[in-house]
C-alpha cells in the first residue's frame, strides 16, 4: 500500500511538473515570438527608413540635377542671347526682362506697388535704372534702388560689379529709397556671386543679385518690411504730431514778433503822446501862473481903487483940492 502510495504521489509531481514545463515552456515561446515580432517590425521600420532615405536622396539629386540642367540651359540661352545682341541691346534687353517679369506678377502680388523706369537725373546728374516702391494704407513701407548690369562675352574690358557700388549707394541716398540692389550678370564664373544672392557689406542695404532671383528677392524684402509697417504708420503719425507743433511755434513766434513790434509802435506814440500832454501841462502850467499873477495884480489894483478917497487924491494936491472944495460949494 505504501508503495502504491508513493507511485502515486511520483505520478503526481511528475504529472505536475511536466504542467508547469509546458507552462513554462509555452511562456518562453510567447516571449520569443513577442521578441521575433518585434525585431521584425523593427526591421521592416529601418527597411522602411532605409528607402525613405533613398528616396530623399534620389529625390534631392534628382532636383539638384534639374537645377544643374537648368542652370546650365539658363547660361547657353543668354550666352547665345548676348553673342547675338548689340552692347546696348545687351543693356535694355536686362531691364525690358526685369520689367516684363515683374508687369507678370504686378496685378495680384504688388497691386499698390510702384515700379518704373528712374528717368529723373539727380542734383549730380545721376540715375539707377528702377525703382520699386510700395504701400499699405498710403503709407510707404518699403522702397528699392535697382540698377542693371549686363556685357557681352567678347567686350574686351570685362567690368566688376564692385565699379558700380559706389554710385548706385550713391543714387540710393540721392532718391531716398531704403535699400540698393545690384542686378547683376557680371562675373559670370564667380562662384560668390552665383549663389543668387549676396550682400555688399561695405554699403548700407545693398545686394547683388542674379536676374532669375529679381522677383523673388522683392518678395523677400517686402515681406520682411510688412512688419514694420505699423511702426512706421505711427512714426508718421509722431512726425505730423511735431510738424503741427513746430507750425504751432512758428506761428506763435511770429505771433509775438508782429506784436511786439505794434506794441513798440504803440509804446512810442504813446511816449509821444504823454510826452505832447506833459508839454501841454506845462504850457498851460505857465499859462497858469500867468494868470495867477495877472489876478493878483487886478487883486492889488482893484484893492488900490476901492482904497481912492476925495481926501488922498486931493492930499498934497493943491489945485484938485480947491476944486473939489468948489464942487462942494
Amino acid at each position: 500500500a505504501l508503495e502504491s502510495q508513493i507511485e502515486t504521489i511520483k505520478q503526481q509531481h511528475q504529472a505536475e511538473l511536466e504542467t508547469q514545463l509546458l507552462k513554462k515552456d509555452a511562456t518562453a515561446q510567447s516571449e520569443l515570438s513577442q521578441r521575433d515580432q518585434k525585431v521584425s517590425e523593427l526591421t521592416s521600420q529601418l527597411q522602411l527608413k532605409d528607402k525613405e532615405k533613398e528616396l530623399q536622396i534620389a529625390n534631392v539629386k534628382d532636383q539638384y540635377e534639374a537645377q544643374l540642367k537648368s542652370a546650365n540651359e539658363q547660361v547657353e540661352f543668354y550666352k547665345d542671347f548676348k553673342a547675338r545682341q548689340s552692347t546696348k541691346e545687351i543693356g535694355e534687353s536686362l531691364e525690358q526682362y526685369a520689367m516684363t517679369e515683374f508687369n507678370k506678377i504686378r496685378p495680384y502680388a504688388f497691386p499698390n506697388a510702384y515700379f518704373e523706369k528712374d528717368n529723373e537725373l539727380s542734383e549730380t546728374n545721376s540715375k539707377g535704372d528702377f525703382i520699386f516702391r510700395d504701400y499699405q494704407d498710403g503709407t510707404e513701407f518699403v522702397s528699392i534702388m535697382f540698377d542693371m548690369k549686363n556685357e557681352a562675352d567678347t567686350t574686351a574690358y570685362k567690368h566688376k560689379n564692385t565699379d558700380f557700388f559706389k554710385e548706385l549707394d550713391k543714387d540710393r541716398r540721392e532718391k531716398n529709397t531704403e535699400y540698393a540692389v545690384l542686378v547683376s550678370m557680371l562675373e559670370a564664373d564667380s562662384d560668390l556671386y552665383n549663389t543668387g544672392i549676396v550682400q555688399v557689406n561695405d554699403y548700407d542695404k545693398m545686394y547683388v543679385i542674379r536676374p532669375q532671383f529679381f522677383i523673388q528677392f522683392i518678395g523677400v524684402l517686402r515681406n520682411a518690411a510688412l512688419n514694420s509697417v505699423a511702426y512706421k504708420q505711427e512714426l508718421e503719425q509722431v512726425r505730423e504730431q511735431n510738424i503741427d507743433i513746430t507750425h504751432f511755434e512758428s506761428d506763435l513766434t511770429n505771433f509775438k514778433n508782429a506784436f511786439g513790434k505794434n506794441y513798440q509802435s504803440a509804446s512810442k506814440n504813446f511816449k509821444s503822446a504823454i510826452d505832447e500832454i506833459d508839454k501841454a501841462i506845462a504850457r498851460m502850467e505857465a499859462v497858469k501862473r500867468s494868470l495867477t499873477t495877472s489876478e493878483n495884480q487886478l487883486r492889488l489894483a482893484n484893492n488900490k481903487l476901492e482904497d481912492v478917497s476925495v481926501k488922498k487924491l486931493t492930499r498934497g494936491n493943491p489945485t484938485m483940492k480947491a476944486k473939489f472944495d468948489g464942487l462942494g460949494e
